[in-house]
């Protein structure tokens, strides 16, 4: 412990100069405004910074790209709590309570709620980052193919709870989220699957173009729709969140903030999944379960601490393992080994240092996005004075830039309108959108999973509930599933 105090330390001094503090700074901004623009994610914008980072010092470099990493992150609330789109796919769960505080007028309080719950969820992986990272590195070990088979399971079948009254309706919509993804070619022979000779969904629909249809153009058609009013803003509204707030959901802030950083440390599954998972979480364990969904507080800040807490979550294997969590840890990790790092299981033996610069950095990133969390979030709040003549046409196109930015494809246009109409006529019918864009995301893991264990087993579905945390997974399922079946069934009978 007290070894790590001196390393810890001897980073903050290194770093501690004005040409640090100044790229960490630009860094951390580049990376909000990434995030805040629909189909910009994460991943892309750490790439994107790699290719410019090539010429610097590896210490600087590193510093920009976690720092992007981070503001990144935290950035896509921006979009979800103002105009309902979420930035990047890890803050579709503040989509649901984010633009519902700002519909009341309180959009200032919601995105100073998520300031604090990325800073504290970050601040919660870092501390595990500093003193447990070869003990939750081992964790992930453990997880084969049979247990992330469980996992992606596991999280389909929470979606259910995670909004509306009836969890059938979100199993449904999870259900119809894994056949999408399912669309193109299969992972062992490459055979197209549902392309109906469309050799654009060969190589399966993008996540991208889905989230911002599903949440932003078919937001855009309610709005046309209902003819809403323009939002109004309270005079009083404040972007900084009251301490009663925070000590009244502390226990909220430390769930989520382990149970991000847990799913950071497992392998492919990522920041999105964190947020929902946290989310659910809250839910369950809240006293004001009827307000999830409607400008939930609580919600809110599970879903902002819990992605939050996942980006020095998926770092842990990269240092420890060289195995990324997530996909923007995949491209550090590769930066990381362009710029000289090499991170592995001896990381702690041979340059320990280095463990302590990399949380010495997600401080400065912490410093940067509670900063512009504070400062331009009067100015991005004026955002929702706009009358939706104005706004809508300027939101559409940025739906349209934004999918066809991932691959420069008109056909991901297509796919985000699909999806938005699609998304339109579910909610018309009060099906949620949280499990459908869920199941999008887990099921290539569920299915990868699947078949690997079968090859591995020889066909044999024994290991899939006879290992130790495959039996606890599918336990956790079935008590899942009846629990809520036994609440959701009297109050069916009582409707009859």
């Amino acid at each position: 412990m007290f070894e790590g105090l001196i390393l810890f330390g001897r980073s903050i001094g290194g770093f501690l100069t004005a040409e640090s503090i100044l790229w960490a700074l630009g860094a951390s901004l580049v990376g909000v405004v990434i995030g805040a623009l629909p189909g910009l994610t994460a991943t892309m914008g750490v790439a994107l910074m790699t290719t410019l980072t090539l010429k610097m010092a590896p210490a600087q470099a590193l510093l920009v790209l976690v720092c992007t990493y981070v503001g990144a992150i935290y950035g896509g609330s921006r979009s979800a709590i103002l105009l309902n789109i979420p930035g990047t796919p890890a803050s579709a769960a503040s989509c649901l309570d984010g633009y519902a505080l700002a519909r009341q007028g309180r959009a200032g309080y919601a995105m100073g709620i998520a300031t604090t719950g990325s800073v504290m969820g970050t601040l919660i992986g870092m501390f595990f980052l500093a003193l447990f990272t070869p003990l939750l590195g081992n964790v992930a070990l453990k997880f084969g193919a049979y247990e992330f088979f469980w996992l992606a399971t596991f999280g389909v079948v929470i979606s259910g709870n995670l909004t509306g009254d009836d969890p059938l309706k979100g199993w449904m919509a999870g259900a119809l989220g894994l056949f999408l993804a399912t669309i193109g070619q299969e992972s062992v022979y490459a055979f197209e699957r549902f392309t109906f000779g469309t050799r654009e969904l060969a190589g399966g629909l993008s996540l991208v173009p889905a989230l911002v249809g599903a949440f932003g153009f078919a937001e855009l058609l309610m709005v046309m729709r209902e003819r809403r009013p323009p939002v109004t803003l309270s005079a009083l509204d404040s972007v900084i969140p009251r301490l009663r707030d925070l000590w009244k959901y502390r226990r909220t802030i430390v769930r989520s903030g382990c149970i991000g950083t847990f799913i950071g440390i497992i392998p492919g599954v990522g920041e999105d999944s964190a947020a929902w998972t946290s989310y659910a979480a809250a839910k369950r364990a809240s006293v004001e379960k009827a307000l999830f969904g409607k400008g939930s507080v609580e919600g809110l800040m599970a879903a902002e601490t819990g992605d939050n807490a996942c980006v020095p979550g998926a770092i842990i294997p990269v240092l420890t393992l060289q195995i990324p969590g997530s996909a923007p840890a995949a491209v550090l990790m590769a930066a990381m080994l362009i710029h000289g790092v090499r991170p592995g299981p001896l990381i702690m033996v041979e340059s320990p240092q280095f463990v302590y610069d990399v949380i010495t950095m997600m401080l400065f990133a912490v410093i940067g996005i509670l900063i512009y969390g504070l400062v331009l979030t009067r100015f991005l709040v004026q955002v929702l004075r706009a009358r939706y003549q104005v706004i809508v046409p300027i939101i559409f196109v940025l739906c349209a830039v934004g999918s066809f930015a991932i691959a420069a494809r008109l056909f991901d246009v297509w796919v985000m309108l699909a999806f938005g109409v699609l998304g339109f006529a579910l909610r018309l019918l009060n099906y949620p959108m949280a499990p459908l864009v869920l199941g999008l995301v887990l099921g290539d893991l569920l299915e990868k999973s699947l078949r690997r264990g079968l090859v591995l087993s020889d066909g044999d579905v024994t290991p899939f509930f006879t290992r130790p945390i495959s039996a606890f997974l599918c336990a956790l399922l079935v008590l899942i599933v009846l629990s809520r079946f036994i609440r959701w069934r009297p109050r069916a009978n009582r409707a009859v």
